[in-house]
């Protein structure tokens, strides 16, 4: 393992919209832009990790330890002495390594999942090799692979029932899967024994798209359990583990990571996200005080399209469950189709702080901590929202640098740290 991935030559890659593969250009941007900041405090960056695509961050009693995957591979960091000033302390070097988006951790047994997408050291999406690193980081400053399997998809791989499973999901479809396929869906992986990985042959999360099985791009699991499945089609919820009923059966069941029970969910209306391709999304648990939304229950989702100019790019969506619950979303068609309800949907094209002649204004990944949304807008930087009332997210404070490429930004100890592609990470603190 260790002499294979002395032998790996770095790609090079762009920061590419996730969904296709297409070359991408450098973002237009203004002549002299000096960039734009406001109601944020930049306390920190970490120029190391440039090449950086995602965060993570691990407990070691007392000891505070972030994780960076990129192109590079992986990264650690202590924060324990200040969180502001990230010390380098271990690496496991993997150049070329693509996409390690929204990169996993098991926090009980100080593991890492890297997802290994087929475009990664100079392969396609039609032949290239996908599959999963298991990396341990018991020790954080000597990182070691403990095992890699291949898996069909490896565009993002998420933790599942406790980090005992393993989603993995994206991109667009090999020469080999079926032709009627618009992209990958979710295979599953068993690291109950991190060693020995053991991915089940057949695929779930089919027939997403209207009926069509399409791209699945990643999965994020909320505070009830419930796996959140993103991507072409919008956004459905599973649970995997206990006895739950499902409505698409109309019987209670065990759900299990290869059988999963369907919650809630569907497609997003398409004045609110007109592509249908969601990159991620977010279940909040537990009732809020969201005025004339109190009691809705929302799913917050980001659709990465990629349009000519800035205006039509993908947006934060915001939409009820409501009328979701009882396998609407698993019965939609063409003829037929089901759509969550639309409440609220914010770009950032237009928007104070926005570069006017720049073409990457598409949303990425975000994260939430109470009423303040943290999200990434690529070469718009970095943009804190305010969501207390959720039909009109409004925009609180930025963060743009003139070289941004934010891809994912992370709360943590009161600080938001920013996976930058080109910058690293940059460190900021909320003033606004």
């Amino acid at each position: 393992m260790a002499t294979a991935a002395a032998t790996l030559v770095a790609t090079g890659l762009p920061a590419a919209a996730c969904e296709d593969d297409k070359p991408v250009t450098e973002a237009k941007r203004s002549l002299g832009d000096p960039g734009a900041i406001k109601g944020v405090q930049p306390v920190g960056n970490v120029p190391d990790a440039q090449g950086a695509i995602s965060a993570n961050f691990l407990s070691y009693g007392k000891r505070d330890v972030m994780v960076v995957s990129g192109q590079f591979g992986l990264k650690v960091y202590d924060l324990t002495d200040n969180p502001a000033k990230p010390r380098a302390i271990g690496e496991l070097s993997l150049p070329g390594l693509w996409e390690t988006e929204d990169t996993e951790v098991d926090a009980k047994r100080k593991l890492v999942f890297l997802s290994r997408d087929p475009r990664a050291f100079k392969g396609n999406t039609h032949t290239g090799e996908s599959g999963i690193y298991v990396v341990d980081v018991a020790h954080p400053e000597k990182p070691e692979i403990l095992s890699y399997v291949k898996v069909p998809a490896g565009h993002t791989t998420s933790c599942v029932d406790d980090c005992r499973y393993l989603w993995t999901g994206g991109p667009a479809k090999a020469d080999n899967q079926p032709a009627d396929w618009g992209g990958r869906p979710i295979w599953v992986t068993d690291v109950r024994n991190q060693r020995n990985p053991k991915v089940y042959p057949d695929p779930i999360e089919l027939a997403r798209n209207d009926g069509k099985t399409d791209y699945v791009h990643d999965v994020q699991v909320d505070k009830m359990g419930v796996a959140w499945v993103s991507g072409a089609g919008g956004v459905r919820g599973y649970w995997t583990s206990g006895l739950h009923h499902d409505p698409v059966q109309n019987r209670y069941r065990w759900a299990t990571a290869l059988k999963p029970v369907p919650y809630a969910g569907g497609g997003v209306s398409e004045t609110a996200a007109p592509s249908k391709f969601m990159h991620n999304s977010f279940h909040p648990v537990g009732a809020r005080d969201d005025g004339a939304w109190r009691g809705h229950d929302l799913v917050y989702a980001t659709e990465e399209s990629f349009l000519p100019g800035c205006a039509g790019d993908g947006v934060l969506t915001i939409s009820s469950l409501d009328g979701s619950y009882q396998g609407e979303g698993w019965r939609s068609t063409p003829e037929k189709p089901f759509r969550m309800r639309s409440i609220g949907t914010w770009g950032v094209a237009g928007q104070e702080g926005s570069d006017p002649v720049s073409d990457d204004c598409s949303a990425h990944y975000f994260d939430i901590r109470g009423h303040v949304l943290v999200q990434s807008f690529y070469a718009q930087g970095t943009r804190f929202l305010d969501v207390s009332d959720p039909s009109n997210p409004t925009q609180i404070a930025y963060f743009r640098p003139a070289d941004a490429a934010s891809w994912a930004p992370y709360w943590h100890d009161g600080y938001a740290y920013v996976a930058d592609n080109k910058r690293g990470i940059d460190i900021l603190k909320l003033t606004a």
